[in-house]
Protein backbone atom coordinates (compact mmCIF):
# COMPACT_ATOMS: atom_id res chain seq x y z
CA UNK A 1 0.00 0.00 0.00
CA UNK A 2 1.44 3.37 -1.02
CA UNK A 3 1.58 6.30 1.38
CA UNK A 4 -0.89 8.16 -0.85
CA UNK A 5 -3.39 5.27 -0.67
CA UNK A 6 -2.90 4.99 3.09
CA UNK A 7 -3.55 8.72 3.54
CA UNK A 8 -6.67 8.57 1.37
CA UNK A 9 -7.96 5.63 3.39
CA UNK A 10 -7.42 7.60 6.59
CA UNK A 11 -9.40 10.50 5.12
CA UNK A 12 -12.07 8.03 4.14
CA UNK A 13 -12.85 7.21 7.78
CA UNK A 14 -13.93 10.80 8.43
CA UNK A 15 -15.91 10.93 5.19
CA UNK A 16 -17.58 7.58 5.90
CA UNK A 17 -18.66 8.74 9.35
CA UNK A 18 -20.71 11.56 7.82
CA UNK A 19 -22.15 9.78 4.76
CA UNK A 20 -25.22 7.53 4.92
CA UNK A 21 -24.13 3.88 4.91
CA UNK A 22 -20.61 5.26 4.71
CA UNK A 23 -19.17 2.80 7.21
CA UNK A 24 -20.71 -0.14 5.34
CA UNK A 25 -19.16 1.06 2.11
CA UNK A 26 -15.86 1.60 3.89
CA UNK A 27 -15.90 -2.05 4.98
CA UNK A 28 -16.43 -3.06 1.35
CA UNK A 29 -13.54 -0.86 0.27
CA UNK A 30 -11.19 -2.32 2.89
CA UNK A 31 -11.94 -5.85 1.64
CA UNK A 32 -11.57 -4.78 -2.00
CA UNK A 33 -8.14 -3.26 -1.33
CA UNK A 34 -7.17 -6.34 0.66
CA UNK A 35 -8.08 -8.78 -2.12
CA UNK A 36 -6.26 -6.66 -4.70
CA UNK A 37 -3.08 -6.77 -2.65
CA UNK A 38 -3.23 -3.05 -1.84
CA UNK A 39 -3.86 -3.12 1.89
CA UNK A 40 -0.39 -4.10 3.14
CA UNK A 41 3.10 -3.86 1.70
CA UNK A 42 4.48 -6.93 -0.10
CA UNK A 43 7.62 -8.47 1.42
CA UNK A 44 10.13 -9.69 -1.18
CA UNK A 45 11.34 -12.24 1.38
CA UNK A 46 7.94 -13.99 1.41
CA UNK A 47 7.78 -17.36 -0.31
CA UNK A 48 5.49 -16.81 -3.35
CA UNK A 49 1.97 -18.25 -3.58
CA UNK A 50 3.19 -20.62 -6.32
CA UNK A 51 5.27 -22.44 -3.68
CA UNK A 52 2.25 -22.64 -1.38
CA UNK A 53 0.25 -24.19 -4.22
CA UNK A 54 2.94 -26.83 -4.70
CA UNK A 55 2.74 -27.70 -0.98
CA UNK A 56 -1.07 -27.93 -1.15
CA UNK A 57 -0.91 -30.10 -4.30
CA UNK A 58 1.59 -32.46 -2.67
CA UNK A 59 -0.65 -32.82 0.40
CA UNK A 60 -3.66 -33.36 -1.88
CA UNK A 61 -1.88 -36.24 -3.64
CA UNK A 62 -0.91 -37.75 -0.30
CA UNK A 63 -4.54 -37.67 0.89
CA UNK A 64 -5.72 -39.28 -2.36
CA UNK A 65 -3.09 -41.99 -2.04
CA UNK A 66 -4.11 -42.61 1.59
CA UNK A 67 -7.76 -42.93 0.51
CA UNK A 68 -8.86 -39.99 2.66
CA UNK A 69 -10.22 -37.98 -0.26
CA UNK A 70 -11.27 -38.75 -3.80
CA UNK A 71 -9.03 -37.66 -6.63
CA UNK A 72 -10.35 -34.20 -7.62
CA UNK A 73 -11.40 -33.65 -11.23
CA UNK A 74 -8.97 -31.34 -13.05
CA UNK A 75 -10.14 -27.75 -13.19
CA UNK A 76 -9.92 -25.62 -16.35
CA UNK A 77 -7.18 -22.99 -16.45
CA UNK A 78 -8.26 -19.46 -15.58
CA UNK A 79 -8.94 -17.42 -18.71
CA UNK A 80 -7.82 -13.78 -18.96
CA UNK A 81 -11.46 -12.58 -19.12
CA UNK A 82 -12.11 -14.21 -15.73
CA UNK A 83 -9.47 -12.07 -14.04
CA UNK A 84 -11.12 -8.90 -12.64
CA UNK A 85 -7.83 -7.17 -11.68
CA UNK A 86 -4.07 -7.62 -11.76
CA UNK A 87 -2.38 -9.14 -8.71
CA UNK A 88 0.91 -8.08 -7.10
CA UNK A 89 4.03 -10.07 -7.73
CA UNK A 90 4.08 -13.29 -5.70
CA UNK A 91 0.28 -13.72 -5.80
CA UNK A 92 -1.57 -16.28 -7.94
CA UNK A 93 -5.05 -16.52 -9.42
CA UNK A 94 -6.40 -20.00 -8.64
CA UNK A 95 -9.79 -21.64 -8.50
CA UNK A 96 -11.19 -22.20 -5.01
CA UNK A 97 -10.94 -25.97 -5.35
CA UNK A 98 -7.25 -25.68 -6.29
CA UNK A 99 -6.46 -24.43 -2.80
CA UNK A 100 -9.34 -25.93 -0.79
CA UNK A 101 -11.55 -29.00 -0.63
CA UNK A 102 -14.93 -27.52 -1.53
CA UNK A 103 -17.86 -29.79 -0.69
CA UNK A 104 -21.54 -29.40 0.13
CA UNK A 105 -24.06 -30.91 2.50
CA UNK A 106 -27.09 -33.02 1.74
CA UNK A 107 -29.80 -31.72 -0.56
CA UNK A 108 -32.32 -34.23 0.76
CA UNK A 109 -34.48 -33.83 3.85
CA UNK A 110 -33.73 -36.54 6.40
CA UNK A 111 -36.45 -37.61 8.83
CA UNK A 112 -36.41 -35.35 11.88
CA UNK A 113 -36.16 -36.76 15.41
CA UNK A 114 -36.63 -35.25 18.88
CA UNK A 115 -33.10 -36.04 20.06
CA UNK A 116 -30.14 -36.46 17.75
CA UNK A 117 -27.64 -34.49 15.71
CA UNK A 118 -28.32 -30.90 14.60
CA UNK A 119 -29.01 -30.36 10.88
CA UNK A 120 -27.57 -26.94 10.04
CA UNK A 121 -29.00 -24.89 7.14
CA UNK A 122 -28.42 -21.34 5.92
CA UNK A 123 -30.81 -19.98 8.57
CA UNK A 124 -28.30 -21.07 11.21
CA UNK A 125 -25.44 -18.97 9.78
CA UNK A 126 -27.10 -15.79 8.50
CA UNK A 127 -25.88 -13.71 11.48
CA UNK A 128 -22.23 -14.45 10.70
CA UNK A 129 -21.96 -16.97 13.52
CA UNK A 130 -23.11 -20.56 13.83
CA UNK A 131 -26.33 -20.76 15.86
CA UNK A 132 -27.85 -24.05 16.99
CA UNK A 133 -30.76 -22.42 18.82
CA UNK A 134 -33.41 -22.95 16.13
CA UNK A 135 -32.33 -26.24 14.61
CA UNK A 136 -33.91 -29.59 13.76
CA UNK A 137 -32.36 -32.93 14.65
CA UNK A 138 -31.65 -36.08 12.66
CA UNK A 139 -30.74 -39.61 13.63
CA UNK A 140 -27.19 -40.88 14.16
CA UNK A 141 -27.55 -43.06 11.05
CA UNK A 142 -28.52 -40.11 8.83
CA UNK A 143 -25.83 -37.92 10.39
CA UNK A 144 -23.10 -40.49 9.70
CA UNK A 145 -24.31 -40.92 6.13
CA UNK A 146 -24.10 -37.15 5.51
CA UNK A 147 -20.72 -36.96 7.28
CA UNK A 148 -19.25 -39.42 4.75
CA UNK A 149 -19.63 -36.62 2.20
CA UNK A 150 -19.33 -33.50 4.33
CA UNK A 151 -17.93 -33.98 7.82
CA UNK A 152 -17.55 -30.57 9.47
CA UNK A 153 -14.44 -29.97 11.59
CA UNK A 154 -13.32 -27.09 13.78
CA UNK A 155 -11.81 -24.37 11.55
CA UNK A 156 -13.83 -25.27 8.44
CA UNK A 157 -15.98 -22.62 6.78
CA UNK A 158 -19.70 -22.89 5.95
CA UNK A 159 -21.27 -20.87 3.14
CA UNK A 160 -24.99 -20.68 2.26
CA UNK A 161 -25.66 -21.92 -1.29
CA UNK A 162 -29.37 -21.20 -1.63
CA UNK A 163 -31.67 -18.28 -0.83
CA UNK A 164 -29.55 -15.86 1.18
CA UNK A 165 -26.29 -16.77 -0.58
CA UNK A 166 -23.11 -16.27 1.41
CA UNK A 167 -22.90 -15.40 5.12
CA UNK A 168 -19.68 -17.42 5.59
CA UNK A 169 -18.98 -18.72 9.08
CA UNK A 170 -15.77 -20.16 10.55
CA UNK A 171 -16.57 -23.15 12.76
CA UNK A 172 -15.09 -22.64 16.23
CA UNK A 173 -16.65 -25.60 17.99
CA UNK A 174 -16.18 -29.38 18.16
CA UNK A 175 -19.94 -30.04 18.35
CA UNK A 176 -20.95 -32.63 15.76
CA UNK A 177 -23.63 -31.63 13.28
CA UNK A 178 -24.68 -32.19 9.65
CA UNK A 179 -25.31 -29.62 6.94
CA UNK A 180 -27.98 -29.14 4.26
CA UNK A 181 -27.84 -26.77 1.24
CA UNK A 182 -24.65 -25.32 2.68
CA UNK A 183 -21.16 -25.40 1.14
CA UNK A 184 -18.23 -26.64 3.22
CA UNK A 185 -14.68 -25.35 2.74
CA UNK A 186 -12.13 -27.80 4.12
CA UNK A 187 -8.34 -27.81 3.88
CA UNK A 188 -6.10 -30.19 1.98
CA UNK A 189 -3.26 -28.83 4.12
CA UNK A 190 -3.91 -27.93 7.74
CA UNK A 191 -4.08 -24.14 8.18
CA UNK A 192 -3.12 -23.32 4.61
CA UNK A 193 -4.47 -21.07 3.23
CA UNK A 194 -5.44 -19.03 6.28
CA UNK A 195 -9.10 -19.66 7.08
CA UNK A 196 -9.42 -16.04 8.26
CA UNK A 197 -8.16 -14.80 4.88
CA UNK A 198 -10.53 -17.16 3.07
CA UNK A 199 -13.42 -15.99 5.27
CA UNK A 200 -12.74 -12.34 4.44
CA UNK A 201 -12.49 -13.24 0.76
CA UNK A 202 -15.87 -15.01 0.79
CA UNK A 203 -17.46 -12.02 2.56
CA UNK A 204 -16.03 -9.83 -0.21
CA UNK A 205 -17.07 -12.17 -3.05
CA UNK A 206 -20.59 -13.05 -1.88
CA UNK A 207 -22.25 -9.98 -3.44
CA UNK A 208 -20.80 -10.82 -6.86
CA UNK A 209 -21.84 -14.44 -6.41
CA UNK A 210 -25.40 -13.34 -5.65
CA UNK A 211 -25.43 -11.14 -8.74
CA UNK A 212 -24.50 -14.01 -11.07
CA UNK A 213 -26.34 -16.79 -9.22
CA UNK A 214 -28.94 -18.99 -10.88
CA UNK A 215 -32.61 -19.56 -10.06
CA UNK A 216 -35.71 -17.43 -10.46
CA UNK A 217 -37.87 -17.89 -7.34
CA UNK A 218 -34.94 -18.86 -5.11
CA UNK A 219 -31.40 -18.02 -6.16
CA UNK A 220 -28.62 -20.54 -5.65
CA UNK A 221 -24.98 -21.29 -6.47
CA UNK A 222 -23.94 -24.80 -7.38
CA UNK A 223 -21.02 -26.79 -6.00
CA UNK A 224 -19.35 -26.61 -9.43
CA UNK A 225 -19.77 -22.82 -9.45
CA UNK A 226 -17.99 -22.50 -6.09
CA UNK A 227 -15.21 -24.93 -6.98
CA UNK A 228 -14.45 -22.99 -10.15
CA UNK A 229 -14.74 -19.50 -8.65
CA UNK A 230 -11.48 -17.46 -9.04
CA UNK A 231 -9.54 -16.88 -5.82
CA UNK A 232 -6.63 -14.39 -5.42
CA UNK A 233 -4.04 -16.28 -3.39
CA UNK A 234 -1.27 -14.26 -1.66
CA UNK A 235 1.91 -15.67 -0.11
CA UNK A 236 1.08 -17.42 3.15
CA UNK A 237 2.88 -14.88 5.37
CA UNK A 238 1.12 -12.01 3.60
CA UNK A 239 -2.27 -13.66 4.24
CA UNK A 240 -1.68 -13.24 7.97
CA UNK A 241 -0.53 -9.62 7.58
CA UNK A 242 -3.65 -8.87 5.50
CA UNK A 243 -5.93 -10.45 8.11
CA UNK A 244 -4.27 -8.47 10.91
CA UNK A 245 -4.68 -5.21 8.98
CA UNK A 246 -8.31 -5.97 8.10
CA UNK A 247 -9.02 -6.77 11.75
CA UNK A 248 -7.49 -3.47 12.77
CA UNK A 249 -9.47 -1.44 10.23
CA UNK A 250 -12.72 -3.30 10.90
CA UNK A 251 -12.32 -2.55 14.60
CA UNK A 252 -12.15 1.15 13.66
CA UNK A 253 -15.30 0.70 11.59
CA UNK A 254 -16.99 -0.92 14.61
CA UNK A 255 -15.99 2.05 16.75
CA UNK A 256 -17.31 4.49 14.13
CA UNK A 257 -20.64 2.66 13.93
CA UNK A 258 -20.92 2.61 17.71
CA UNK A 259 -20.14 6.34 17.95
CA UNK A 260 -22.60 7.17 15.17
CA UNK A 261 -25.32 5.06 16.78
CA UNK A 262 -24.72 6.68 20.18
CA UNK A 263 -24.88 10.18 18.67
CA UNK A 264 -28.06 9.43 16.76
CA UNK A 265 -29.69 7.82 19.79
CA UNK A 266 -28.77 10.85 21.92
CA UNK A 267 -30.12 13.24 19.28
CA UNK A 268 -33.38 11.27 19.06
CA UNK A 269 -33.70 11.03 22.86
CA UNK A 270 -33.07 14.76 23.43
CA UNK A 271 -35.59 15.65 20.75
CA UNK A 272 -38.17 13.17 22.12
CA UNK A 273 -37.81 14.72 25.59
CA UNK A 274 -38.20 18.24 24.16
CA UNK A 275 -41.30 17.25 22.17
CA UNK A 276 -42.80 15.56 25.23
CA UNK A 277 -42.30 18.71 27.29
CA UNK A 278 -43.68 20.78 24.43
CA UNK A 279 -46.88 18.71 24.53
CA UNK A 280 -47.09 18.36 28.31
CA UNK A 281 -46.02 21.80 29.56
CA UNK A 282 -47.54 24.80 27.75
CA UNK A 283 -44.98 27.34 28.96
CA UNK A 284 -42.96 27.70 25.75
CA UNK A 285 -39.63 26.61 27.28
CA UNK A 286 -39.44 23.43 25.23
CA UNK A 287 -39.99 25.34 21.99
CA UNK A 288 -37.24 27.78 23.04
CA UNK A 289 -34.91 24.80 23.52
CA UNK A 290 -35.85 23.37 20.11
CA UNK A 291 -35.17 26.71 18.43
CA UNK A 292 -31.77 27.03 20.15
CA UNK A 293 -30.70 23.55 18.98
CA UNK A 294 -32.56 23.50 15.68
CA UNK A 295 -29.53 22.90 13.47
CA UNK A 296 -28.37 19.91 15.53
CA UNK A 297 -31.75 18.30 16.21
CA UNK A 298 -33.03 18.37 12.65
CA UNK A 299 -30.21 16.67 10.81
CA UNK A 300 -32.11 13.37 10.90
CA UNK A 301 -35.47 12.67 9.29
CA UNK A 302 -36.77 10.77 12.31
CA UNK A 303 -36.84 14.01 14.30
CA UNK A 304 -38.53 15.88 11.46
CA UNK A 305 -41.22 13.18 11.36
CA UNK A 306 -41.76 13.57 15.10
CA UNK A 307 -41.98 17.35 14.68
CA UNK A 308 -44.73 16.87 12.08
CA UNK A 309 -46.69 14.76 14.55
CA UNK A 310 -46.18 17.32 17.32
CA UNK A 311 -47.44 20.14 15.08
CA UNK A 312 -50.72 18.29 14.49
CA UNK A 313 -50.97 17.33 18.17
CA UNK A 314 -50.56 20.94 19.27
CA UNK A 315 -53.06 22.05 16.63
CA UNK A 316 -55.86 19.77 17.85
CA UNK A 317 -55.10 20.66 21.48
CA UNK A 318 -55.63 24.34 20.71
CA UNK A 319 -52.02 25.26 21.46
CA UNK A 320 -50.68 26.07 18.02
CA UNK A 321 -52.15 29.57 17.71
CA UNK A 322 -53.42 32.00 20.37
CA UNK A 323 -57.17 32.23 20.94
CA UNK A 324 -58.93 35.45 19.95
CA UNK A 325 -61.39 36.66 22.65
CA UNK A 326 -63.45 38.27 19.88
CA UNK A 327 -64.23 34.88 18.29
CA UNK A 328 -67.69 33.51 19.14
CA UNK A 329 -67.43 30.30 21.22
CA UNK A 330 -67.77 26.90 19.55
CA UNK A 331 -71.05 26.39 21.42
CA UNK A 332 -72.58 29.06 19.16
CA UNK A 333 -71.08 27.35 16.12
CA UNK A 334 -72.68 24.05 17.17
CA UNK A 335 -76.08 25.75 17.33
CA UNK A 336 -75.64 27.02 13.79
CA UNK A 337 -74.56 23.58 12.55
CA UNK A 338 -77.57 21.96 14.25
CA UNK A 339 -79.91 24.50 12.66
CA UNK A 340 -78.44 23.77 9.22
CA UNK A 341 -78.75 20.06 9.87
CA UNK A 342 -82.45 20.43 10.70
CA UNK A 343 -82.96 22.49 7.56
CA UNK A 344 -81.40 19.76 5.40
CA UNK A 345 -83.53 17.09 7.08
CA UNK A 346 -86.69 19.12 6.52
CA UNK A 347 -85.74 19.66 2.86
CA UNK A 348 -85.25 15.88 2.44
CA UNK A 349 -81.58 16.27 1.53
CA UNK A 350 -80.35 14.12 4.41
CA UNK A 351 -81.92 11.58 6.71
CA UNK A 352 -82.51 12.51 10.32
CA UNK A 353 -79.34 11.40 12.16
CA UNK A 354 -79.61 8.98 15.05
CA UNK A 355 -78.83 10.67 18.39
CA UNK A 356 -75.23 10.19 19.52
CA UNK A 357 -74.30 9.22 23.10
CA UNK A 358 -73.07 12.04 25.35
CA UNK A 359 -69.31 12.32 25.75
CA UNK A 360 -68.14 10.72 28.99
CA UNK A 361 -65.37 12.29 31.12
CA UNK A 362 -63.13 9.25 30.59
CA UNK A 363 -63.26 9.77 26.80
CA UNK A 364 -61.70 13.24 27.06
CA UNK A 365 -57.91 12.98 26.48
CA UNK A 366 -56.94 16.54 27.53
CA UNK A 367 -58.36 19.93 28.50
CA UNK A 368 -59.42 22.28 25.72
CA UNK A 369 -58.93 26.05 25.62
CA UNK A 370 -61.74 28.36 26.61
CA UNK A 371 -64.30 28.60 23.81
CA UNK A 372 -63.66 25.12 22.39
CA UNK A 373 -66.10 22.19 22.67
CA UNK A 374 -65.76 18.41 22.66
CA UNK A 375 -68.11 16.93 20.03
CA UNK A 376 -68.50 13.70 18.13
CA UNK A 377 -67.50 13.76 14.48
CA UNK A 378 -71.07 13.12 13.33
CA UNK A 379 -72.17 16.22 15.26
CA UNK A 380 -70.30 18.46 12.82
CA UNK A 381 -69.99 16.27 9.69
CA UNK A 382 -72.23 13.92 7.76
CA UNK A 383 -70.11 10.72 7.95
CA UNK A 384 -71.07 8.16 5.31
CA UNK A 385 -69.34 5.35 3.47
CA UNK A 386 -69.20 3.93 -0.04
CA UNK A 387 -70.34 0.56 -1.30
CA UNK A 388 -68.97 -2.63 0.21
CA UNK A 389 -70.07 -4.68 -2.80
CA UNK A 390 -68.06 -5.24 -5.98
CA UNK A 391 -69.88 -3.87 -9.03
CA UNK A 392 -68.96 -5.45 -12.35
CA UNK A 393 -66.35 -3.77 -14.52
CA UNK A 394 -67.79 -1.80 -17.43
CA UNK A 395 -66.40 -0.38 -20.65
CA UNK A 396 -67.51 2.40 -22.93
CA UNK A 397 -68.16 6.11 -22.64
CA UNK A 398 -71.02 5.95 -20.14
CA UNK A 399 -68.89 4.61 -17.26
CA UNK A 400 -67.57 6.01 -14.00
CA UNK A 401 -64.43 5.39 -11.88
CA UNK A 402 -64.80 3.29 -8.72
CA UNK A 403 -62.29 4.70 -6.24
CA UNK A 404 -60.80 2.76 -3.34
CA UNK A 405 -57.98 3.72 -0.99
CA UNK A 406 -55.44 2.14 -3.36
CA UNK A 407 -56.18 5.09 -5.67
CA UNK A 408 -54.97 7.56 -3.03
CA UNK A 409 -51.53 8.84 -4.01
CA UNK A 410 -49.63 11.61 -2.19
CA UNK A 411 -52.83 13.21 -0.91
CA UNK A 412 -54.51 13.10 -4.32
CA UNK A 413 -56.83 10.73 -6.19
CA UNK A 414 -55.09 8.83 -8.98
CA UNK A 415 -57.77 7.96 -11.53
CA UNK A 416 -55.32 6.30 -13.95
CA UNK A 417 -55.65 2.81 -12.47
CA UNK A 418 -59.27 2.99 -11.30
CA UNK A 419 -61.82 0.34 -12.24
CA UNK A 420 -64.76 1.59 -14.32
CA UNK A 421 -68.37 0.72 -13.50
CA UNK A 422 -71.67 1.25 -15.30
CA UNK A 423 -73.80 4.37 -14.98
CA UNK A 424 -76.54 2.34 -13.27
CA UNK A 425 -74.13 1.06 -10.58
CA UNK A 426 -72.62 4.53 -10.15
CA UNK A 427 -76.00 6.22 -9.65
CA UNK A 428 -77.07 3.51 -7.20
CA UNK A 429 -73.92 4.05 -5.09
CA UNK A 430 -74.32 7.82 -5.34
CA UNK A 431 -77.72 7.66 -3.67
CA UNK A 432 -75.81 6.75 -0.49
CA UNK A 433 -72.51 8.50 -1.02
CA UNK A 434 -72.39 11.20 -3.68
CA UNK A 435 -68.92 12.75 -3.66
CA UNK A 436 -68.47 16.49 -4.16
CA UNK A 437 -65.52 18.86 -4.26
CA UNK A 438 -63.84 19.45 -0.86
CA UNK A 439 -65.42 16.35 0.65
CA UNK A 440 -62.92 14.15 2.49
CA UNK A 441 -62.34 10.50 1.56
CA UNK A 442 -60.93 8.36 4.37
CA UNK A 443 -59.56 4.82 4.10
CA UNK A 444 -61.49 2.42 6.37
CA UNK A 445 -59.91 -0.95 5.58
CA UNK A 446 -56.54 -2.66 5.08
CA UNK A 447 -53.02 -1.61 5.91
CA UNK A 448 -53.54 2.03 4.91
CA UNK A 449 -56.35 2.86 7.35
CA UNK A 450 -56.36 6.61 7.92
CA UNK A 451 -55.05 7.61 4.49
CA UNK A 452 -57.22 10.44 3.21
CA UNK A 453 -57.67 12.96 0.45
CA UNK A 454 -59.68 16.14 -0.02
CA UNK A 455 -61.54 15.96 -3.34
CA UNK A 456 -60.23 18.76 -5.54
CA UNK A 457 -62.54 18.70 -8.60
CA UNK A 458 -66.12 18.10 -9.65
CA UNK A 459 -65.55 14.84 -11.50
CA UNK A 460 -68.23 12.18 -10.92
CA UNK A 461 -67.03 8.91 -9.39
CA UNK A 462 -68.10 6.26 -6.88
CA UNK A 463 -66.30 4.97 -3.80
CA UNK A 464 -65.81 1.54 -2.21
CA UNK A 465 -64.61 0.70 1.33
CA UNK A 466 -63.93 4.38 1.87
CA UNK A 467 -65.55 6.76 4.37
CA UNK A 468 -66.98 10.02 3.07
CA UNK A 469 -66.97 13.15 5.22
CA UNK A 470 -69.51 15.66 3.94
CA UNK A 471 -70.42 19.04 5.41
CA UNK A 472 -73.73 20.27 6.73
CA UNK A 473 -72.19 23.63 5.82
CA UNK A 474 -68.68 24.35 4.51
CA UNK A 475 -68.93 27.85 5.95
CA UNK A 476 -69.36 26.40 9.44
CA UNK A 477 -66.75 23.62 9.27
CA UNK A 478 -63.41 24.16 7.50
CA UNK A 479 -62.48 21.02 5.50
CA UNK A 480 -58.74 21.42 5.97
CA UNK A 481 -59.10 21.63 9.75
CA UNK A 482 -61.00 18.34 9.76
CA UNK A 483 -58.35 16.78 7.51
CA UNK A 484 -55.59 17.90 9.89
CA UNK A 485 -57.46 16.44 12.85
CA UNK A 486 -57.91 13.08 11.08
CA UNK A 487 -54.23 13.04 10.08
CA UNK A 488 -53.42 13.41 13.76
CA UNK A 489 -55.64 10.40 14.53
CA UNK A 490 -54.42 8.15 11.69
CA UNK A 491 -51.68 6.28 13.59
CA UNK A 492 -53.98 5.72 16.56
CA UNK A 493 -56.72 4.37 14.28
CA UNK A 494 -54.34 1.70 12.99
CA UNK A 495 -54.10 0.39 16.55
CA UNK A 496 -57.86 0.54 17.13
CA UNK A 497 -58.81 -1.27 13.91
CA UNK A 498 -60.51 -4.64 14.26
CA UNK A 499 -60.22 -7.73 12.08
CA UNK A 500 -57.28 -10.03 11.47
CA UNK A 501 -55.95 -10.36 7.92
CA UNK A 502 -57.92 -7.30 6.76
CA UNK A 503 -58.28 -4.77 9.64
CA UNK A 504 -60.96 -2.10 9.41
CA UNK A 505 -62.70 0.70 11.26
CA UNK A 506 -66.49 0.80 11.10
CA UNK A 507 -68.74 3.68 10.10
CA UNK A 508 -70.16 3.78 13.63
CA UNK A 509 -66.67 4.00 15.08
CA UNK A 510 -65.83 7.00 12.88
CA UNK A 511 -69.10 8.76 13.64
CA UNK A 512 -68.43 8.50 17.37
CA UNK A 513 -64.84 9.83 17.29
CA UNK A 514 -64.55 12.86 19.59
CA UNK A 515 -63.00 16.04 18.27
CA UNK A 516 -62.09 19.35 19.89
CA UNK A 517 -63.98 22.03 17.98
CA UNK A 518 -62.85 25.70 17.89
CA UNK A 519 -64.56 28.61 16.19
CA UNK A 520 -64.46 28.75 12.38
CA UNK A 521 -62.06 31.70 12.50
CA UNK A 522 -59.65 29.76 14.68
CA UNK A 523 -59.96 26.71 12.41
CA UNK A 524 -58.63 28.87 9.57
CA UNK A 525 -55.81 30.32 11.70
CA UNK A 526 -54.79 26.84 12.85
CA UNK A 527 -54.65 25.47 9.29
CA UNK A 528 -52.61 28.48 8.13
CA UNK A 529 -50.08 27.87 10.93
CA UNK A 530 -49.99 24.13 10.20
CA UNK A 531 -49.25 24.85 6.54
CA UNK A 532 -46.46 27.23 7.55
CA UNK A 533 -44.82 24.74 9.92
CA UNK A 534 -45.27 21.71 7.65
CA UNK A 535 -43.60 23.74 4.90
CA UNK A 536 -40.70 24.23 7.32
CA UNK A 537 -40.59 20.45 7.85
CA UNK A 538 -40.50 19.94 4.06
CA UNK A 539 -37.57 22.34 3.89
CA UNK A 540 -35.77 20.45 6.67
CA UNK A 541 -36.28 17.15 4.85
CA UNK A 542 -34.91 18.67 1.66
CA UNK A 543 -31.89 20.06 3.51
CA UNK A 544 -31.19 16.60 4.93
CA UNK A 545 -31.47 15.09 1.43
CA UNK A 546 -29.13 17.76 0.03
CA UNK A 547 -26.58 17.22 2.81
CA UNK A 548 -26.82 13.46 2.36
CA UNK A 549 -26.29 13.85 -1.39
CA UNK A 550 -23.18 15.97 -0.87
CA UNK A 551 -21.78 13.51 1.66
CA UNK A 552 -22.40 10.65 -0.76
CA UNK A 553 -20.72 12.55 -3.61
CA UNK A 554 -17.68 13.16 -1.42
CA UNK A 555 -17.61 9.51 -0.42
CA UNK A 556 -17.81 8.44 -4.08
CA UNK A 557 -14.98 10.81 -4.98
CA UNK A 558 -12.67 9.40 -2.31
CA UNK A 559 -13.57 5.82 -3.26
CA UNK A 560 -12.86 6.57 -6.91
CA UNK A 561 -9.36 7.77 -6.00
CA UNK A 562 -8.75 4.60 -4.03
Amino acid sequence: MTDATRNLLEQHFDTAFAAPDGVGRLRELILTLAMQGKLVEQDPNDSPASELLKEIEAEKQRLVKAGKIKKPKPLPPIKPEEVPFQLPQGWEWVRLNDALDVRDGTHDTPKYVDVGYPLVTSKNIYTGRLSLEDVKYISKEDHEKIAERSKVDNGDILFAMIGSIGNPVIIDSDVEFSIKNVALFKYFMDGKPSNRYLHYYLVHAQENMKAISSGAVQSFVSLGFLRNYPFPLPPFSEQHRIVARIDQLMARCDALEKLRKEREEKRLAVHAAAIKQLLDVPDGSAWDFIEQHFGELYTVKENVAELRKAILQLAVMGRLVPQDPNDPPASELLKEIEAEKQRLVKAGKIKKPKPLPPIKPEEVPYDLPLGWEWVRLQDVLDVRDGTHDSPKDAVGSDTYPLITSKNFSNGQIDFSDARMISADDHFEISKRSKVERLDILFSMIGGNIGNQVIVQDDRDFSIKNVALFKYYSRELTYPYFIKSFMEHLAADLQLKAVGGAQPFVSLGFLRNIIIGLPSVNEQHRIVARIDQLISLCDTLDQQIDDATGKQTELLNAVMAQL
